[in-house]
């Protein structure tokens, strides 16, 4: 069965600004989705801020093994609820991949559980996208670097948790370096962060771009069931315990009942 991905974009810049508009006429999310137009073993589909539940229902999200989210100016706009809904999916064993600006995202912050801040520019530098763990899946069928003609600075430090693997290290004419492709685990998802993607630069429709995005998507892609239990946190009676046991002392909650949260 084919790898299902949804592709989430805020739409916003696209809707606003007449040089994003011209660079991705059909929405940033459409130009990623076009990495995924040859792959034979990964579905695709799109889902954008304005839909009702911000297209994620949870339906949608339940048929979704790999979600890509592309936002930036509208982060506070997405519903709290949404964003705890596709954290649950998350630890369920749903890989995420945040691109770019959603180092803000209410979601990424909410799963690394740190700022997630760093420096920045906008000028249009030369960024070299340096791979220096050839021998991962995200990196398969890389060249050693991805020049990107122009692009928005990202510079350390970047206040995430230390990543699980760091796959991509990029520099940038200005002389900042960057970890700009790095990978952590939550519950049972896989997640991506991958740096390049400013939207006043045709970055999207560069292939090298286009294929760690869908090599990110094999890698994030979970095939066991649904790890849907993650969140339970059930009272197990002293009489169901594995090696049979004796009430030695005293209790606050009766067999069954539920635990503070």
């Amino acid at each position: 069965m084919a790898i299902r991905a949804l592709v989430w974009n805020e739409n916003e810049h696209e809707k606003r600004n007449a040089l994003v508009k011209k660079l991705y006429p059909h929405g940033i999310h459409n130009a990623i989705a076009a990495a995924f137009a040859d792959q034979t073993d990964i579905e695709v589909d799109t889902a954008t801020l304005d839909m009702p539940e911000h297209g994620l229902t949870e339906d949608r999200l339940a048929k979704t093994d790999v979600l890509l989210w592309w936002g930036h100016m509208a982060h506070g706009k997405v519903d709290d609820a949404i964003v705890e809904r596709v954290q649950k999916r998350v630890w369920e064993g749903m890989g995420l991949i945040v691109l770019h600006s959603g180092h803000f995202s209410k979601i990424f912050k909410r799963l690394l559980g740190t700022p997630c801040s760093l420096k920045w520019r906008e000028a249009g530098e030369v960024e070299r996208v340096w791979v220096i763990n050839r021998n991962h899946p995200i990196a398969a069928g890389l060249p050693e670097c991805i020049e990107i003609e122009h692009e928005e600075m990202y510079g350390e430090p970047f206040t995430i948790p230390e990543p699980l693997e760091t796959v991509f290290i990029s520099w940038f004419e200005g002389g900042e370096v960057f970890r700009s492709g790095v990978t952590f685990q939550r519950g049972a998802g896989r997640i991506f962060y991958f740096r390049p993607g400013h939207e006043a630069y045709p970055t999207y429709h560069n292939p090298l771009v286009l294929k760690v995005l869908s090599n990110a998507t094999r890698w994030a892609y979970n095939s066991a069931r649904p790890w849907t239990s993650v969140d339970d946190a059930p009272n197990v009676p002293h009489d169901k315990a594995p090696v049979p046991l004796i009430v030695k002392g005293p209790r606050l909650h009766e067999d069954g009942e539920e635990g503070y949260r």
